[in-house]
């Protein structure tokens, strides 16, 4: 059995709006973005990053509440604060406070410092998993890019720029289809059939990630199970299982929900989030960086007995809705004030598309963990060893050194 894997690619694909110009006073420069050494990730960085993605997550579920959902936050603001580096007036505010920043607390130079050190640390070279991310700009051969956005795109998103002709629309789809291709290690093939023919970039973000467990499931003690989607529905599983275990584990009784934390070899871990019968809302509505944090804090190694089912769940979503529900408009409309990406033509953005895949067997899945503000709560005891068994809908955090990579909420094992 192969390791398991998990990548996400979020796309967004910039079209014509019009052939007017930009008003050349609004057309600013960001020099001091490339101003000063950029350090650690700090810990006000962080908590906006883990809060963003906790907003998201909830906002999925919200659109989807009887569906898998899976995304990774990683790439998705990656892709935004990118985005951002272009946009000017409104357009820039409303993405920058999308992704919970607040300009006046925290300086733009700052925010994009922040991405900066993030992507750096998760392509950081290592023995014990695959983790690595990247973004990159295809920009049609009639369109000029401003020198400074290409400068700022490449110090600080480390953004490849390719040339690419959208007039020659099988051409260009064959371009990126490739480089996807190549940058998901062959797991995404064909990701566009064809682009629309007023396609003048595209800006894509990816991050692939694979890693075997710490103490790996056995195959023979794989079988087929119950998996209860519903009251009125059940569904047979493979369902592995791990026989007098440890592993950290809290069963939060305010929450009615049980987490249980497995590691990956190296640095990655993943939460497994397992709310009582009929208390997946609650544990969802609670969600925030201080019940994070507090689970962080509250898990106690001890051995149980787990069952998990192996899934493989994939997702695609489109996303100017929304991103629009959640305050960023502008960008989608002729409103949009892209200028800070070229002054020859006004650009809106057309499509924002995310895609994810997440695998789990019995060698490897991927990596979840969360750090935010602390608030610890002591774990009551179980009869030993206690039967935890993933037989429900469930919540999945995968993450690395504290950094939210992925999330996920498994309703049903069977739909990919």
């Amino acid at each position: 059995m192969q390791p398991a894997y998990i990548l996400g690619l979020l796309l967004i694909v910039f079209c014509i709006t019009g052939l007017c110009y930009p008003n050349p006073e609004e057309v600013q420069t960001h020099d001091q973005i490339l101003e000063g050494q950029p350090g650690s990730m700090n810990s006000k960085f962080s908590a906006v990053y883990t809060d963003f993605a906790l907003v998201l997550y909830k906002t999925f579920v919200s659109e989807n509440s009887e569906e898998n959902v899976l995304f990774s936050p990683a790439s998705v603001s990656t892709a935004l604060a990118f985005l951002s580096l272009g946009a000017r007036g409104t357009s820039q505010t409303q993405i920058v406070e999308g992704l919970r920043f607040n300009l006046t607390e925290t300086p733009e130079a700052e925010i994009h410092r922040g991405f900066q050190q993030l992507i750096r640390s998760l392509n950081l070279p290592n023995n014990t998993f695959q983790l690595s991310t990247g973004n990159a700009l295809f920009v049609d051969q009639s369109l000029e890019l401003l020198e400074k956005f290409q400068k700022d795109s490449k110090f600080l998103y480390s953004a490849e720029v390719f040339p690419a002709n959208f007039q020659n629309s099988d051409l260009a789809t064959q371009q990126i289809n490739d480089y996807v291709k190549t940058k998901t290690q062959g797991k995404i093939t064909n990701l566009f059939d064809k682009l629309e023919k007023d396609t003048l970039m595209i800006l894509l973000n990816y991050i692939y990630f694979k890693a075997k467990w710490q103490t790996p499931f056995k195959s023979h003690d794989t079988s087929n199970d119950q998996f209860f989607v519903s009251k009125d529905k059940v569904v047979e599983v493979p369902m592995m299982n791990q026989d007098t275990f440890y592993t950290r584990v809290f069963q939060d009784k305010e929450l009615f929900c049980t987490v249980v934390e497995l590691k990956y070899i190296g640095n990655a871990t993943a939460l497994f989030i397992l709310p009582d019968e009929k208390k997946m809302k609650k544990v969802e509505d609670a969600l925030s960086p201080e019940v994070l944090k507090k689970w962080e804090n509250s898990l106690q190694e001890r051995e149980i007995n787990l069952f998990l089912p192996k899934f493989s769940i994939s997702s695609k979503y489109e996303l100017k809705k929304m991103l629009s529900t959640m305050g960023i408009r502008d960008i989608f409309t002729n409103q949009a004030n892209l200028s800070g990406i070229t002054e020859q033509h006004k650009l809106a953005v057309s499509k924002v598309v995310h895609k994810a895949v997440l695998d789990v067997d019995e060698a490897g899945t991927e990596a979840a963990a969360v750090t935010a503000i602390e608030f610890v709560f002591t774990s009551a005891m179980w009869p030993s060893p206690p039967v935890i068994k993933f037989n429900r809908p469930f919540i999945v955090i995968l993450c690395n050194e504290g950094t939210i990579l992925f999330m996920a909420k498994v309703n049903n094992p069977q739909n990919a």
